[in-house]
Formats: C-alpha cells, structure tokens, sequence
C-alpha cells in the first residue's frame, strides 16, 4: 500500500471514528453491531492518525486496545477480531 492509500483509509477511520462517537460507552443502548464499530473506530483512531501523519505506531498497543473492547461491550468480538486478522507484531509468536 502506498503512501496516499494508507493516508486515505487512516483519514476514513478518523471520520468514521467522530461519525460513531454518540456510540460509544457501556450506556449505549444502540445495536452491538454498532457499539463494536464505534468502539473499534475509537481504539484504533489514533493510530490511524499517526499512518496519516506518516508515523508508525505500536502494534501490540493497538491488538490490546482492540481486545480491550470486550470488556466494554461484554462481548468476544475484540478478540475475535484479532484473530481473524491473524496479525502478530514483529518479534511476538
């Protein structure tokens, strides 16, 4: 992925992330779907504005923050999510 894609997915999550932040909070009475879309958007924002910026950002971090999810929603869904992305930082088995 180039430069310009990635500042380009990195800014639609940043937008996504402020579309979806009535969303966010254990409170939330909206559908899971939806509470797991803005929660995923809210953890993950600011590495997406770092990509944006150009910077990197901390893997592991941000697989914690993703997993951080379910005990928010009281769901399976962060780790689950992580999984499925079969991401591992580099250095981490």
């Amino acid at each position: 992925m180039d430069d310009a894609e990635t500042r380009l997915i990195a800014n639609a999550l940043c937008e996504i992330r402020s579309l979806l932040a009535p969303y966010i909070g254990s409170e939330s009475e909206a559908p899971t779907d939806v509470r797991l879309a803005a929660h995923l958007a809210y953890a993950l924002h600011n590495e997406a504005s770092a990509l944006a910026a150009g910077t990197g950002f901390n893997l592991s971090a941000a697989l914690k923050k993703v997993v951080a999810i379910d005990g928010i929603l009281g769901t399976a869904d962060g780790r689950r999510l992580v999984n499925l992305w079969s991401i591992e930082p580099k250095g981490e088995a």
